[in-house]
């Protein structure tokens, strides 16, 4: 059978390209390139000798095609379950034998050839695992284990804002006229720090979808799918009913109606206006002036001037506390949808921030009128008022991160001190009554 012209020309190209490779590996360095000088005067250059050599190796050897091993079949979650990184890496490696007839069509098979043909293998299969590696982070399905139970539940109730709420619950009731009762002092503290991981629990299960967006917030233990949001429900129900239980028959049903009204206010107010409307942090700053208002109703059974005095500073301090940290997060707050005094009226927010650092200093004035504490109060704590003051002006003016994130530094400082001060100048017990008892 004659052969096609097709064959011809390719085999006349393939034996001038073994010509000239044998002759430049017999001749010098400089017989080489005086040889290429001369081959370029005939418009051969020395991309067609590249390109000659990649036909010779692709056409005439078609069967020398290396195969990944195939992907398993998905499973029937949606989700994918994780795969080591070495079992990706093996994957480029288990490929299909060459088959010896398929080699060379005379004799053995040129060594460049072969390393030419398992480089352009690798790179497919690097290419495979690449989009496999792709689709392993993607979300998955995570198993729970009971040691790591305890840090998901603590993430879930977010455990330091628990703290923060049952310490100015501790502040009232120790503030508060009377005598200290600590049976009853444990109760509201375990009362109150259940009842806010209840609300804690309910917030995240309701922002699941807008957490997922924010950066903060994105390694939340639902966002992640560590537990199901029915465990994250009943977590909250096993909360909230002991917490108000504790609250209302162990302490008094003043300070359990307190209870229930602030896991009402943060769950059901303040979690749906944050998408609806810059209201939201003045609803925000109530729930956080209520636990020392209980811890005060809790010592008392009642409400009195010095437990909205505490409210107060406690509602104070949140709007420089709040409003700083939300600066710095305004595109996270953007992302996730959320409706902010920084994102949608940033001047306000800085002048509020001002507003109630100023504000802290009248309220702390007033706690000696209303015999909470004595007159030395005012004086030692003008001092850091002042600071978080200048912070807030700052703040006013500048307005970047960096004025924004040393007002947010003091007033994490800034509290706990202040309610320090007020314990070690409290009004001694007896002192009110002193003063309208005739002199003997």
């Amino acid at each position: 059978m004659a052969a096609s012209p097709h064959t011809l020309s390719s085999r006349l190209l393939t034996g001038c390209v073994w010509y000239l490779e044998r002759r430049a590996m017999r001749d010098s360095p400089h017989k080489f390139m005086h040889l290429f000088r001369n081959v370029n005067k005939q418009w051969i250059t020395f991309q067609h000798f590249t390109f000659l050599k990649r036909m010779y190796v692709t056409q005439l050897n078609r069967s020398l095609n290396q195969q990944v091993k195939p992907k398993p079949e998905p499973v029937a979650s949606p989700f994918l379950e994780k795969t080591s990184s070495g079992q990706a890496k093996a994957e480029i490696y288990e490929m299909k034998p060459f088959s010896p007839s398929s080699l060379s069509l005379s004799g053995k098979p040129n060594e460049e050839e072969v390393i030419e043909l398992e480089s352009a293998s690798i790179i497919e299969a690097s290419v495979d695992v690449g989009k496999e590696i792709k689709d392993e982070k993607q979300w998955k399905e995570m198993k729970l284990r009971a040691d790591d139970l305890p840090g998901i539940l603590a993430r879930l109730s977010k455990i330091k804002l628990t703290a923060l709420v049952v310490s100015t619950t501790s502040a009232g009731f120790a503030l508060a006229p009377g005598p200290f009762d600590w049976f009853c002092f444990l109760l509201t503290s375990v009362g109150t720090g259940l009842a806010s991981c209840a609300a804690n629990s309910i917030n995240q299960f309701f922002e699941v979808p807008f957490d997922s967006n924010m950066n903060r917030t994105k390694n939340r233990p639902l966002v992640r799918g560590q537990i199901s949001p029915l465990l994250a429900v009943s977590f909250a129900t096993c909360c909230a009913v002991p917490g108000v239980a504790l609250l209302t028959w162990g302490v008094n049903p003043l300070t359990g109606a307190l209870g229930v009204l602030n896991i009402f206010l943060y769950t059901c107010c303040y979690t749906p206006l944050k998408r609806i409307s810059i209201a939201n942090t003045w609803v925000g700053a109530v729930v956080g002036a209520i636990p020392p208002v209980m811890g005060w109703t809790a010592a008392t059974g009642s409400l009195d001037a010095g437990a909205f005095l505490l409210g107060g500073i406690l509602y104070s301090w949140q709007f420089p506390h709040f409003n700083a940290l939300s600066w710095g997060l305004r595109e996270d707050y953007s992302r996730g949808g959320y409706c902010m005094m920084s994102v949608t009226h940033p001047a306000l927010c800085r002048r509020v921030a001002l507003r109630h650092c100023l504000a802290l200093i009248g309220l702390c004035t007033a706690a000696p009128l209303l015999d909470v504490t004595t007159w030395t109060f005012p004086a030692i704590s003008l001092p850091i008022n002042l600071y978080i003051s200048y912070l807030g002006f700052r703040f006013y003016a500048d307005a970047d991160r960096k004025s924004s994130r040393k007002l947010f530094f003091c007033s994490l400082w800034h509290l706990p001190l202040l309610l320090l001060l007020m314990l070690t100048c409290k009004q001694p017990p007896g002192g009110e009554g002193d003063k309208g008892e005739p002199q003997s």
